[in-house]
């Protein structure tokens, strides 16, 4: 992990490690060798270039920012309304304390719908990057803030061997840098800081004009609003990743459609 991180980020953090601790060698072979003879990946980067901002649309249950969003929490039916109102493509939380998320939401989702799926979690083991797999993520997050440098390159080529891309989440420009130096060619600038929990849209404005051409970039958390998708894509964004905004709605479905725009 790298220094300077919040106690509420290390605990989460903490419990992941715990977690991949707590799994049997036998589970942890059974879980390999589905990651290995899973059906091949959809091309999750492909699916957000295109016209316009394209939209990836989260399933989750609660967070530590906005508390409950669903409950009772059905993702496979969330997916289904969001792929029906438009999403490009989704994102999956499988973090179970702080999130109400779990692996087996995404072999839910994965049988609802067709889009493809991003595993979002706290990862710092091979194990979480197989169980994803295993149950059909098509691409990972893997958090600058949490990992080292060569942690997260380690994390970034197990993730390619197992045909999934990886969502490389930046929030400073130190963050940045590391994410270029990697290579990463699927970025992504996190609105929220992670040790606060507040956001700031102007942080994907802030770091914008420092990324080269090439990478497929994602500006994720705080946005709401068809005008903030409008300033997005003046920005140069490929997509936006979407979530409270969308599961505080009374009809998410709708909500996803004001945000596409016309």
């Amino acid at each position: 992990m790298t220094a300077q991180v919040a106690p509420v980020l290390a605990r989460i953090v903490e419990r992941r490690r715990h977690w991949v601790a707590a799994v049997s060698p036998a589970e942890r072979a059974r879980l390999i060798e589905e990651a290995v003879t899973a059906p091949p990946a959809r091309d999750f980067a492909s699916a957000l270039t295109g016209q316009g901002v394209a939209i990836i649309a989260e399933c989750k249950a609660r967070s530590p920012s906005a508390g409950v969003l669903q409950d009772p929490y059905d993702p496979a039916a969330i997916a289904r309304r969001f792929e029906a109102g438009g999403a490009d493509a989704l994102s999956v939380l499988t973090e179970p304390e702080s999130f109400g998320g779990a692996f087996e939401h995404l072999r839910q989702v994965r049988a609802a719908v067709a889009l493809p799926l991003l595993c979002k979690d706290f990862i710092v083991d091979e194990l979480q990057l197989a169980c994803a797999r295993a149950m059909g993520a098509d691409a990972v997050l893997l958090i600058v803030a949490v990992l080292d440098q060569p942690g997260l390159r380690r994390l970034r080529d197990a993730a390619a061997e197992l045909g999934m891309q990886a969502l490389v989440e930046v929030h400073t420009e130190s963050e940045l840098e590391r994410s270029l130096a990697l290579g990463a060619r699927l970025i992504g600038i996190n609105n929220r800081d992670l040790n606060t929990m507040r956001t700031d849209f102007q942080t994907t404005a802030r770091l914008r004009p420092l990324i080269p051409a090439g990478p497929v970039l994602v500006s994720e958390s705080g946005i709401r609003s068809g005008s903030e998708i409008e300033a997005l894509a003046a920005l140069g964004i490929d997509a936006a990743l979407v979530g409270e905004s969308l599961l505080s709605s009374p009809d998410p479905e709708a909500q996803l459609r004001r945000l596409r725009g016309p």
